[in-house]
């Protein structure tokens, strides 16, 4: 299910034919092309768009080659996009200035084919190869976070916990062995979950999590996952309600689905204030379902929410009960829905409260 996303190249050139060359060869190579023919444009363009390389000539007017590539170089969010200039005369000096401005490499013009597609080739691998690397040590990072802080805390909370469970017994204090009885409960739960999401989450990076797409009723999954989350919402007086009441149908992997479904809940849950109100719902496509778990909780800074669902940048804030969170379960409902083919996001306003969905394919008989 998963299809892997085309390199995109963009192209800023002010002269037509370079572009149309430059267009034609690349996208024969099976590469996404944008175009820009002057800098202002560029930086516009650069600003939705997010290219894994800029083939960039020099000599342009208004603002040339090495403007645009100063102010690419001195954005934070644009700095790591390789730059290759192009350029018609080989002087010593502007290639030199070109390495010192950030750009990775340079193409002459007129352009030798072969050299084009192979220098392109491998300077979007090296960003590709990068980017892996920097993936793999945040998730390094994370197991290590996880071994020392996320896993000892509740193993602390539980062995304090028991000592003094056993001293009150002695004594004879119901009220006293009940709470430290409850923090024993509450600790454990939530290792197991954290070693749930865990072992699913490097079965994926291990490559054998394996999706099993088969058609399932949405309405039979989420009432499951409604008599799974009631109760624990009505400790908080929180109101739980289940808006799948029509029979719908999705290819999805259930127990993936219901992963996701579970950690949504419990975030939802966790971030909701004491009678408070959670739905979950679903919008049906032509060709996918849209499936929500909104509440009226405490909503997410805006500052957040791009780093959600990202493992380099995990966030992670106690519940509006100081409830405990695995550190790992938005990751992993974001794996696991791209896995099935889906995307997963979030829409949410401070004091107003988050809606979280996802899409999944529709069953069309």
């Amino acid at each position: 299910m998963e299809i892997a996303k085309k390199p995109l190249i963009l192209i800023v050139d002010d002269t037509p034919k370079n572009v149309q060359v430059l267009s034609s060869i690349l996208h024969e190579k099976g590469y996404n092309i944008c175009v820009s023919t002057s800098g202002i444009q560029a930086l516009e363009l650069i600003s939705t768009e997010s290219p894994d390389l800029i083939l960039l000539d020099i000599q342009m007017p208004v603002m040339d080659g090495f403007e645009i590539s100063k102010v690419l170089k001195a954005n934070p969010k644009t700095k790591d996009i390789p730059i290759i200039f192009l350029t018609a005369v080989i002087e010593p000096e502007k290639i030199l200035k070109g390495f010192e401005l950030g750009a990775v490499d340079y193409i002459t013009k007129p352009f030798n084919i072969p050299e084009l597609a192979a220098r392109v080739a491998t300077h979007v691998e090296i960003k590709k190869s990068r980017e892996q690397l920097i993936e793999l040590n945040a998730t390094k990072d994370k197991f290590f976070s996880i071994i020392s802080h996320d896993l000892r805390n509740p193993f602390s909370a539980i062995l304090s916990s028991s000592e003094l469970l056993l001293k009150y017994i002695d004594n004879n204090e119901p009220q006293k062995i009940q709470k430290f009885a409850t923090n024993i409960h509450s600790s454990v739960s939530l290792v197991n979950k954290l070693l749930a999401n865990l072992i699913d989450w490097a079965s994926i990076q291990t490559g054998k999590l394996i999706p099993k797409i088969e058609k399932h009723n949405l309405k039979i999954i989420a009432d499951e996952l409604w008599l799974l989350n009631n109760e624990i919402a009505q400790s908080k007086n929180i109101t739980l309600q289940n808006n799948v009441i029509s029979d719908i149908y999705i290819n999805c992997d259930i127990d993936m689905t219901k992963t996701v479904l579970r950690n949504l809940l419990s975030n939802a849950i966790k971030f909701t204030n004491n009678n408070g109100n959670i739905s979950i719902g679903y919008v049906e496509y032509e060709s996918e379902v849209e499936v929500h778990i909104s509440d009226n909780g405490v909503g997410i800074e805006p500052g957040n929410i791009p780093y959600l669902f990202l493992i380099e940048k995990n966030i992670s804030t106690p519940g509006t009960n100081n409830e405990r969170g695995t550190g790992l379960g938005l990751l992993l409902c974001k794996e696991l829905i791209e896995k099935q083919g889906g995307k997963i996001w979030v829409e949410s306003e401070v004091g107003q409260g988050s809606t979280f969905k996802f899409t999944l394919s529709a069953f069309c008989d």
